[in-house]
């Protein structure tokens, strides 16, 4: 590995000392350090691009009708039998349409979205891992946010990060690559409460609702508009890398429901996608709403339900949702 002036010798505690420490015998811990060994298998194929084969090779559909990539079965099947080597009951993906019984007898249950933003696969582009793990009840996954009692993330990029909380707060771990181990990098970590930095598809901005249309274009308009601020955009088509950047420096990620058939209802995923994430930023002092509530009060209606979704730094999340109330009066009235 290149050496930079100003590295050392690595010294952080491995994931799995200080999962042990602060939560020795869980079985939640357990199951979370479960899907992080099995990150690292990910990051690897990830990282050996198309020299083994083409990671993005369609190879069928999954239940919303979206291509399946060979990434996103192999990412899939490689997480159920990693699951169920760590005793979870049941497994809700959004690679499957039903749900997969993996031990009657387990006591937790997980949600997850194998392969997030695999549209850019093999193009470098951030792609992640979102899961969330639950008691096992008969509810099953049909249940608010707020009975989650873990949640994480990972995202594969220029290097593989790991944000997980099991409610005691928000923290980051780094893949290291040279022993194979997640490495804790910050404990606690907290949200920036605003940033000018926000996160929108502007090719949806047609099909928008009135009153977001005024705010992007308020937006663009910068320290001339509405607003009176000069705003960055990003956008990487990937909810995990938006999640990752947003948590390290702040800013606003806004996927509104639109006027195209199949869209009204937002396009994320509710349990597996906006549920971990509103549980993680939540605890890093962040907010996530549909844009009239927080999303760990909404209880799913459906497995695969889609959902509007605005998440970021809580004073960034605050004006989205005023603006665009206050426009839509405005409008209406």
């Amino acid at each position: 590995m290149l050496k930079l002036p100003n590295d050392t010798d690595i010294k952080a505690e491995t994931l799995k000392a200080y999962l042990a420490r602060q939560h020795a015998a869980s079985d939640t811990a357990s199951v979370l350090e479960a899907i992080a060994d099995a990150s690292g298998a990910l990051a690897d194929r990830l990282a050996a691009g198309s020299l083994p084969g083409d990671p993005g090779e369609v190879v069928g559909t999954n239940e919303s009708g979206d291509r399946q990539k060979a990434l996103d079965v192999g990412a899939h099947l490689h997480m159920v039998e990693a699951l169920r080597a760590a005793g979870v009951r049941q497994l809700l993906s959004e690679e499957a349409e039903e749900i997969i019984l993996l031990n009657p007898e387990g006591t937790l249950d997980v949600a997850i979205d194998p392969i997030d933003g695999s549209g850019s696969i093999g193009t470098g582009a951030p792609l992640g891992t979102l899961f969330s793990i639950l008691p096992a009840t008969e509810q099953g996954f049909l249940c608010t946010g707020r009975s989650v009692i873990a949640a994480g993330y990972v995202a594969f990029g220029h290097s593989t990060d790991l944000g997980f909380s099991l409610g005691n707060g928000l923290h980051l771990a780094v893949f290291d690559r040279a022993t194979g181990a997640f490495r804790m990098l910050r404990e606690n970590h907290r949200v920036p409460a605003k940033s000018r930095t926000l996160a929108f598809n502007a090719s949806n901005a047609r099909h928008w609702p009135e009153a977001v249309k005024r705010f992007s274009e308020d937006v663009l308009k910068g320290k001339e508009g509405r607003l009176g601020e000069n705003y960055n955009m990003r956008w990487l088509a990937s909810a995990v890398g938006e999640f990752h950047r947003i948590l390290l420096q702040g800013g606003l990620f806004f996927y509104p429901g639109d006027q195209r058939p199949g869209y009204e209802n937002g396009r994320l995923r509710l349990i597996y996608e906006a549920i971990p994430i509103a549980f993680l930023i939540e605890q890093g002092g962040g907010k996530a709403t549909d844009g009239q509530s927080p999303i760990l009060d909404l209880l799913p209606e459906s497995l695969h339900q889609n959902i509007p979704l605005i998440f970021g730094s809580p004073e960034n999340v605050d004006m989205f949702i005023t603006y665009c109330a206050d426009r839509a009066q405005h409008v209406d009235g």
